[in-house]
């Protein structure tokens, strides 16, 4: 049994040469469902265990991902920890107020939403500021998206007759729009400053206006039968009129917001069959890289999709690429982990990060095996990665003000730097 486990992660290691551009393997301390891009230099991650205090930190990116163009080998290889904060709270999501240095978090046991300051240049830490109670305090937890426009605004709900937009300033109550149904949301998101989405459990698809006294502009019932149990959520594709609906058995429904009424592609993809976490159920769509999505929530794998090709209805849908980093472990006895996010990078078309429950975490450029031109094999090694020195006040700042040992590191909690492999 041990052979087979390790045969399977020497295989994945030897494929990885030829599967990916580039390979970053890293351990959390703690596992995150959190990855959220703070421009395009640094993402916030955090902890989500129960009864005990979780993390939030800012980490910087490698150099090697944030230069543009081929730079050659780079000197840093690993995330730096630029700032953080402690949260009494789990952190099942948390969302940076584009524009602003605000975030907002939400997670159990209630919809009680905080809003935290990033640092400045005086301070490592990363301060709660505020907090904000709309619901009743026995609702479950909100899911959230921010905007920044004309002021900072969170959208927020646990339930679809429980959706408000709040003035996080303020708390003031700018939008409800006023639906009785007791639906559990299973994601929302702003479209632009007054247009939202969000989309029920049962997998209903909602268009709102905030600025119409007539509030929504249209709704889309899923053009199937859906028993109870089935959880669904939604991605929108950044700057085009397509909206994806991935529900847990692995269906996905395509709509073009100008009409919910018509369905472009109804798709089943060919996903094993699992016992999802329905909270960890993700689809998101390429930035850069016109009709492709990942999804990811099933098992320890991220699939993605090129959409192009899709049919107005198929099953048996294979994906372009899968990562199978997470599912892969060296020991043998080790339980199979559920990726719990995953994330596209901003302007790089085909690197994505992911997280999964039992603390691993990767940054991977995976290339399009089917073009035969990503078969050229170019050099590659594996090497050890060495603690950060480009700021090591930094991280030392954070330790000392928080009493705390990041949640990237090594099992020694002296030790406040990255640890991980990189495959490049």
């Amino acid at each position: 049994m041990a052979a087979e486990d390790e045969s399977e992660w020497d295989v994945w290691m030897l494929d990885s040469l030829r599967l990916y551009n580039d390979l970053h393997v890293f351990e959390l301390r703690e596992p995150t469902r959190v990855i959220e891009w703070i421009q395009d230099r640094s993402i916030c991650i955090a902890g989500y265990n129960v009864g005990k205090k979780n993390e939030i930190l800012e980490l910087s990116l490698p150099e090697k991902l944030c230069a543009k163009g081929n730079q050659g080998l780079c000197p840093e290889r690993d995330f730096t920890v630029k700032h953080g904060c402690f949260s009494q709270r789990p952190i099942y999501q948390l969302k940076h107020v584009v524009g602003t240095s605000l975030l907002v978090s939400s997670g159990p046991p209630d919809a009680l939403l905080q809003v935290w300051r990033l640092a400045t240049d005086e301070s490592d830490t990363i301060t709660l500021v505020d907090s904000i109670q709309h619901q009743s305090p026995g609702s479950q937890w909100s899911k959230i998206s921010a905007v920044c426009s004309p002021t900072p605004q969170v959208l927020h709900g646990s339930k679809v007759s429980d959706l408000a937009i709040q003035e996080i300033a303020s708390h003031k109550v700018l939008f409800t729009p006023g639906l009785a149904d007791c639906e559990p949301i299973s994601e929302l998101e702003f479209l632009d400053h007054s247009t939202f989405s969000f989309c029920s459990l049962n997998g209903r698809l909602w268009l709102a206006d905030s600025r119409q006294r007539s509030s929504l502009i249209g709704h889309s019932d899923v053009p199937v039968s859906n028993e109870d149990g089935y959880h669904w959520t939604m991605g929108w594709a950044p700057g085009h009129s397509k909206v994806a609906r991935l529900c847990w058995d692995g269906r996905v429904v395509l709509t073009d917001y100008r009409d919910l009424s018509r369905t472009l592609s109804l798709t089943k993809l060919a996903i094993p069959t699992t016992i999802p976490n329905s909270d960890c159920l993700s689809l998101t769509w390429a930035p850069c890289l016109q009709d492709h999505l990942a999804v990811s929530g099933f098992n320890g794998t991220v699939h993605i999709y090129d959409t192009s090709s899709w049919l107005a209805k198929s099953s048996g849908v294979e994906p372009t690429f899968i990562h199978q980093g997470h599912s892969v472990t060296p020991e043998f006895d080790q339980e199979k982990p559920v990726v719990t996010r995953h994330a596209w990078h901003p302007w790089r078309q085909r690197v994505l990060l992911s997280a999964a429950d039992d603390g691993s975490f990767h940054v991977w450029d995976w290339t399009d095996q089917r073009s035969s031109d990503n078969y050229a094999a170019g050099s590659s090694f594996v090497s050890s990665v060495s603690p950060s020195q480009e700021k090591p006040h930094t991280t030392a700042c954070l330790l000392q003000q928080t009493h705390c040992v990041s949640l990237i590191g090594d099992s020694d909690a002296s030790s406040s730097s990255t640890r991980g492999d990189s495959y490049v």
